[in-house]
């Protein structure tokens, strides 16, 4: 069964945390300093959001499968949607380990789908938006984030030692 998912960028956690966990009647399921995500049920959301970027707002829409079988089948309905897709095996992001793949649609918007493989005790490797990676990266499972800051070597597999330098970051999940 998949679950929605939503993940905003804002400028304060703690009054953040509590708007939503206010809304939502609900604490959230895991709490950071940076961080926070709420697992809903009715309706089925992973509503996620964090302090990690500079636009504030909607950072990405998505989809969380609970099987490998079904990030596979969503991976063929994206093939079909005729965009570019990057893919992402272990990755480290938002506290999380997950195989996902990223597409952005026609007005730009960045959507995951993944599957999360496990907890991490660090936030992780933001990834840059499909749109800002070579056509050759787009289709390319690198196992780590592509242009991880935190990760010198994985930048220059990536996308060269240049490109990374430069790279928008931002998080997966």
């Amino acid at each position: 069964m998949k679950t929605f998912h939503v993940h905003v960028a804002v400028d304060d956690i703690a009054a953040s945390v509590r708007f939503y966990s206010t809304l939502f009647a609900i604490e959230p399921s895991v709490r950071k300093d940076d961080y926070a995500k709420w697992m809903l049920d009715d309706p089925r959301v992973n509503f996620a959001i964090s302090a990690r970027r500079g636009a504030r707002g909607v950072d990405h829409l998505g989809f969380q499968v609970d099987s490998d079988e079904e990030l596979e089948a969503m991976h063929g309905q994206l093939v079909e949607a005729d965009a570019a897709i990057i893919a992402e095996k272990a990755a480290t992001c938002c506290y999380a380990r997950s195989d996902k793949y990223w597409i952005t649609d026609p007005a730009g918007v960045a959507w995951e789908t993944f599957h999360t493989l496990g907890t991490a005790p660090i936030y992780g490797s933001d990834s840059r938006r499909v749109s800002d990676c070579s056509p050759s990266e787009q289709t390319t499972a690198t196992g780590v984030a592509c242009c991880a800051p935190a990760q010198s070597d994985a930048h220059a597999t990536c996308c060269g030692p240049a490109e990374a330098a430069d790279a928008k970051t931002r998080c997966c999940s």
